[in-house]
């Protein structure tokens, strides 16, 4: 395991030789001590990375990093294993979904390696209303990208980032989640495998409070690329705006899930569970407030208890296991708040609650509260776990009213057999990202990103890479005949 940070090209030691413990969250146990960095070592990486984009790197073309990016992506597909099991014993989330990530996250790869190519020589003509001049749009890298990442997807939300900017011929600084530090170092490994040129890629891990603000506010970092709480999300952006520095910010959610009268009962089901419980429950699109239609409402409930209270809770490398333990202790802290709060107000809990089966670990039920108040937190808030809470509506328009008061506005689900009925809803949804008789599934090829307090700017797709391209316009004059404003 990595216990030094990657730092232009190199693994180097922390200021200090300091570290922090990195903790099982299914046995509690420190397994590792990871490198914590300092503002100083934040410092090496910004400039290293400076350095490089000011050398050969913003030069080279989409072809060139294209080889990069396919070397590093054989070098994670070689691990697969290793980089799963290290996911599960550092995030607990079940081997499964560890190794779906991995595998999503070298497909990131692969994408962003076919998009460089594309970049090259990539030109478009602008029509213009005056034939004097003629203009094109050019694409150019935006230079030293600040990478923050969070906990719950570790290496698939850092492929997110670094992928579309080495691509793009941006040079980057990580700092991944300080809770799952593990499998975000192992890029420095594969970096140096692919021989990815010094400081292209940096890594530096830490506490947030010590080594976030000073790589945010740096100024030879020209972008920000921040995935996260609303609360950290708010602060990054009054920082950049101290310098006028491109961000953008891919945070919280409170999703909607909307089941019409008319929908597959249990398909629905099976994608409300699906929505809420896949990772625990954390995730920032989870579709956690469910919206059932008055018709259905009680069958629904009944198959939704019965197929949730099945779900296999335990230890992540356990085989069968679907609900993994929390990140960590304050996670569980949280959200355990929210379930006590549910109960102590008269919320009805149709089933779930606190998990004692288990000697050790973070471990929550799969929780589901039936009509909580409209300004009640367990309806408004994001909180971040296995947690459900459930309304009914009546008409198609108190659905939507419904689903779209929210401060958030990531995404949203539509569970209905009416194709007129779900085009119709998703066209009036407030959110990024909707689904249609599904919930979270995510490609690559498409854009991420939402409405409202859920950040703005979007992830993936050819709209990843643009987030580290600045777009130059150059206009020519081509006429014969002289502009003869001050010289007739």
């Amino acid at each position: 395991m990595r216990d030094k940070l990657f730092i232009n090209g190199e693994w180097v030691a922390p200021e200090n030789n300091a570290t922090f413990p990195v903790i099982n969250p299914a046995t509690e146990e420190v397994f590792h001590n990871a490198p914590a960095g300092s503002a100083n070592d934040v410092d090496k990486a910004v400039k290293a990375a400076s350095v490089a984009f000011k050398g050969p790197w913003s030069k080279t073309t989409g072809k060139e990093r294209a080889v990069y990016l396919r070397k590093m992506a054989d070098g994670m597909e070689r691990d697969l294993r290793k980089l799963s099991e290290l996911e599960v014993m550092d995030n607990g989330k079940p081997y499964p979904e560890a190794e779906w990530d991995i595998e999503d996250a070298i497909g990131c790869f692969r994408y962003y390696a076919n998009l460089a190519e594309e970049l090259d020589d990539k030109k478009e003509n602008t029509e213009l209303g005056d034939d004097r001049f003629k203009s094109e749009v050019r694409y150019s890298p935006i230079g030293v990208a600040a990478l923050i990442t969070p906990w719950n997807y570790p290496m698939l939300m850092a492929s997110w980032k670094i992928a579309p900017a080495i691509a793009a011929g941006a040079t980057c600084v990580l700092k991944p989640a300080t809770v799952t530090p593990m499998t975000a170092l192992e890029y420095g490994g594969y970096a140096q495998e692919a021989d990815l040129p010094a400081g292209v890629l940096n890594i530096v891990t830490g506490l947030g409070s010590v080594i976030g603000d000073p790589l945010t506010q740096h100024k030879l970092v020209n972008k920000v690329a921040f995935t996260g709480s609303v609360p950290i999300g708010s602060r990054i952006m009054s920082m950049c705006a101290q310098d006028i520095k491109n961000v953008s910010l891919e945070l919280g959610g409170k999703s909607p899930v909307i089941v019409f009268d008319d929908a597959d009962i249990e398909g629905a089901v099976e994608w409300v569970m699906f929505g809420i419980f896949w990772n625990q429950g954390q995730v920032c699109s989870g579709t956690s407030r469910l919206l059932v239609q008055e018709g259905i409402r009680d069958k629904f409930l009944k198959r939704l208890k019965e197929e949730t209270e099945k779900i296999t809770i335990g230890d992540g490398m356990t085989e069968g296991t679907l609900l993994g333990p929390l990140v960590s202790a304050g996670q569980m802290r949280d959200v355990l708040s929210f379930i006590d709060h549910g109960i102590e107000t008269g919320v009805t809990m149709l089933t779930g609650g606190r998990c004692d089966d288990f000697a050790k670990g973070y471990y929550v039920k799969p929780t589901i509260f039936v009509d909580p108040p409209l300004d009640d937190k367990l309806w408004t808030d994001e909180i971040f776990g296995p947690v459900l809470a459930v309304r009914s509506f009546g008409t198609e328009e108190e659905g939507i009213e419904l689903a779209n008061d929210s401060i958030f506005g990531l995404a949203a689900a539509i569970m209905s057999t009416d194709k007129d009925r779900c085009s119709r809803v998703a066209d009036a949804m407030h959110a990024g990202i909707i689904w249609v008789n599904c919930s979270q599934p995510t490609f690559t090829e498409a854009p991420w990103g939402g409405y409202k307090q859920s950040g703005f700017g979007r992830e993936l797709g050819r709209w990843g890479m643009y987030n580290y391209l600045e777009t130059k316009q150059v206009t020519e004059f081509i006429s014969p005949k002289p502009w003869g404003w001050y010289m007739k």
